[in-house]
């Protein structure tokens, strides 16, 4: 997600971009050794869901069910739930609600604890579920309502991820991102007024419903969260080259050219990013653009928010990847996704990167660019410029140090090594090291890369 204020590409820039062919991927190279990785679990999770809609499609009630195995070598005692949007309103006045299952609160009701009826033994599958309240509160935000528009990410409550460091509960940060699962299938269930569309992650079908509702079931493999609008917002279609179908969902707000122009964007940037990653595996994804965002966009596995900015757009779908395919722990290294998703960015969009280093200074001795969100809450004017800008810099001198080949080739192959798994530091090192005889410690330790 990028937070900086809105500045319309020219359009010159925008049709270089939409017009200009995807490159050609890079040539097939050894895969990075496997490295050494902790368990993580609970894995393979599996939620169902069905939720029906007021009369506006901001609230929302139902049932969640979820489905899970214990991969851990030890009996798995309880889980933890995230109920991210809590932090909107803590345990006073939760927006997202839970009925039918105890359990202890913390984190401003964004972490549940639910005890196991009895300890799930290793390999063992277990399910949690319960009765769901969802209602979206006034504001344009990832999870809010802008007049007539609802937007539902981090709505359903997932998982958290157990290692070997123990349980992640990290806060809720609105500076960036802490979100962080694991790879899940999900089956979601949507009634709502006909008069509303509903652009959801995953592939969408809509069968009739009671007199004047619409039935929304949406299908999604292998994502890390899902999110969905509703509203009675303009949608066009297209489809890329490549075969990935786009709708764009526009708010009043949108002109119908800049939804035509933002659509055939992201037609063009979707296979440009899996040229160099991999194919985009999803098949389907949505655009809701709304022009009150006080963000410049925000990125869910299939479904992106944005502004009418085209680089913002093209930084939200490299997120597809980095993050959403290559999961990483977004709380304690954002650079894993917010550093690889902006450099993804200026390869779509041209820039080299040149200079970067003189233009991307150090402010103090304490700035790393493996730093945690906890650091960036406490240093929030230095986080897009050390993430976002030093790292996508890094990136940049990582390429001219070992050539652009060798860096194409490393890139691609880390994704597919990490497909639906989890990067960290350590084992992107491991990789980048592994794709040159060049000895890079140096280079981690001008870039202040630790781990």
């Amino acid at each position: 997600m990028r937070r900086t204020p809105v500045l319309l590409a020219v359009l010159a820039v925008l049709l270089s971009v939409a017009t200009a062919p995807p490159p050609s991927p890079p040539a097939p190279a050894p895969a990075p050794a496997p490295q050494a990785d902790t368990v993580r679990t609970p894995a393979r999770p599996d939620y169902t869901v069905a939720l029906r809609s007021d009369a506006t499609g901001g609230s929302w009630r139902g049932h969640e069910r979820i489905a899970f195995t214990n991969a851990s070598p030890q009996p798995l005692h309880e889980v933890y739930l995230r109920l991210w949007d809590n932090s909107h309103g803590g345990c006073a006045a939760p927006p997202v609600r839970l009925s039918g299952l105890s359990g202890d609160y913390s984190l401003d009701c964004t972490a549940l604890r639910v005890a196991l009826p009895r300890p799930l033994p290793p390999g063992a599958a277990g399910t949690v579920e319960f009765d769901l309240a969802v209602d979206a509160p006034g504001a344009a935000d990832r999870f809010g309502r802008d007049r007539a528009f609802s937007f539902l990410g981090n709505a359903l409550p997932v998982l958290a991820v157990h290692d070997e460091a123990g349980w992640h509960l990290d806060p809720y940060t609105g500076n960036g991102e802490s979100f962080y699962a694991l790879a899940a299938d999900f089956a979601v269930t949507l009634d709502h007024p006909s008069e509303l569309l509903v652009p959801a992650t995953g592939g969408a079908v809509d069968t009739p419903g009671a007199e004047g509702r619409t039935i929304t079931r949406a299908t999604a493999r292998q994502v890390r969260d899902f999110a969905w609008a509703a509203g009675p917002f303009t949608r066009i279609t297209g489809r890329s080259p490549g075969g990935v179908r786009i709708g764009v969902f526009a708010a009043a707000n949108v002109t119908a050219e800049d939804a035509r122009r933002m659509l055939d964007l992201a037609l063009a940037t979707i296979d440009a990013h899996s040229a160099r990653y991999g194919p985009y595996p999803y098949g389907e994804l949505a655009v809701v653009l709304d022009n009150v965002f006080w963000f410049s966009g925000m990125e869910y596995p299939a479904f992106v928010l944005d502004r009418v900015k085209p680089s913002a757009l093209v930084h939200e779908l490299a997120h597809q990847w980095w993050y959403g395919i290559v999961g990483d722990d977004q709380y304690r290294a954002p650079w894993l996704d917010e550093s690889f998703s902006e450099y993804a960015t200026d390869l779509a969009l041209g820039r080299t990167g040149e200079g970067c280093t003189a233009a991307t200074p150090w402010e103090s001795d304490a700035e790393r660019l493996t730093n945690p969100m906890s650091y960036w809450d406490a240093h929030p004017t230095r986080y897009e410029a050390v993430i976002y800008d030093h790292g996508a810099c890094a990136l940049h001198e990582l390429r001219r140090l070992i050539g652009p080949a060798a860096m194409s080739a490393l890139l691609h192959d880390y994704a597919r090594a990490h497909w639906y798994g989890v990067s960290t530091t350590a084992a992107f090192k491991s990789a980048a090291q592994a794709a040159t005889l060049i000895d890079l410690a140096p280079f981690w330790r001008e870039h202040r890369i630790d781990g």
